[in-house]
């Protein structure tokens, strides 16, 4: 890795992490998700930085992929177990970190067993270890804490401008022993829940990427991609489209597009078993020895 990109890489890393620790103190009853998002993206472009992915705000036994729509009414109760996951990047070069907040008061037990199994997983990472030996440590100490990881769910490994290259970590032992690499940049993100351990999707879709580059006939849908040309494959979010198209046309152009297979949809993903989520995660760079987490 040279140089820049490695200067990149830490940069995108502290500010991800410094933005999640005062975004996650802005998670309160009666907050609205939208004002959180506005927030992190304000705090990220006085940065001079970008987005890697629409902020996911997912609650209780929501896991990953959901972010407001333009507008959203919904707001955080005392009854919200609170997953902030936030990606930053710097030409590409991506951080990307999450953590969990607990309105409720309930969760501590779950939360501290998460945080334990990421912990214990990146004491794991030098090259040579296994992918599977990882999984198996978050598995193993999720369930003598008497919870389940997302099986489903995986960390992945960071290139420029793709959020989900390669490598992935999974949260369980597995049958295959991909290694690990010196100079991979990895995110690993364990999930614990008190359900099935498998998340399912919902119907409707806030974020979208481009797949595959194509003509399309639908002045919309040219615009569209016009305007998250510059994000090379990066994932948005619909809001941020909402003020240079129509909301009707908008929906008609996301439609078109995934079903020509040039923009792929990310629903959100829930416990298949209705059970609360936690997620802990941080970014990592293999180093000769072990790695640099970034996202601290």
């Amino acid at each position: 890795m040279d140089e820049k990109a490695l200067e990149s890489y830490r940069k995108a890393g502290k500010v991800a992490g410094e933005t999640l620790d005062r975004a996650s103190k802005l998670v309160k009853p009666g907050v609205k998700y939208i004002e959180v998002t506005d927030r992190i993206e304000d705090m990220l472009a006085k940065e001079g930085l970008g987005s890697a992915f629409p902020v996911n705000i997912s609650v209780n036994d929501a896991a990953a992929h959901y972010t407001p729509k333009t507008n959203d009414a919904a707001v955080f109760t005392e009854k919200d177990l609170v997953k902030l996951d936030i990606g930053v990047h710097i030409d590409g070069y991506i951080a990307d970190t999450a953590s969990t907040i607990d309105l409720t008061g309930e969760y501590g037990k779950m939360m501290e067993a998460n945080q334990k199994a990421l912990e214990e997983a990146i004491k794991l990472v030098k090259p040579g270890v296994s992918v599977s030996k990882i999984g198996e440590t978050v598995q193993s100490i999720l369930n003598k804490a008497g919870y389940k990881p997302i099986e489903n769910l995986t960390g992945h490994e960071l290139k420029q401008y793709d959020l989900h290259a390669g490598l992935s970590i999974p949260n369980i032992k597995v049958p295959y022993d991909w290694s690990i690499k010196e100079g991979m940049v990895l995110a690993f993100e364990p999930f614990a829940t008190d359900g099935a351990g498998h998340v399912i999707e919902s119907k409707h879709a806030e974020i979208y990427s481009v797949e595959e580059e194509r003509p399309t006939r639908l002045k919309e849908a040219r615009m569209l991609l016009e305007e998250v040309s510059e994000r090379q494959g990066m994932p948005f979010a619909t809001r941020w489209l909402a003020k240079k198209i129509p909301q009707t046309k908008l929906t008609l152009a996301l439609n078109q597009l995934v079903q020509q297979g040039i923009l792929k949809a990310y629903p959100p993903l829930h416990d298949r078993g209705k059970g609360m989520v936690s997620q802990f995660e941080h970014t990592l760079i293999v180093t000769e020895d072990g790695c640099e987490v970034t996202t601290r």
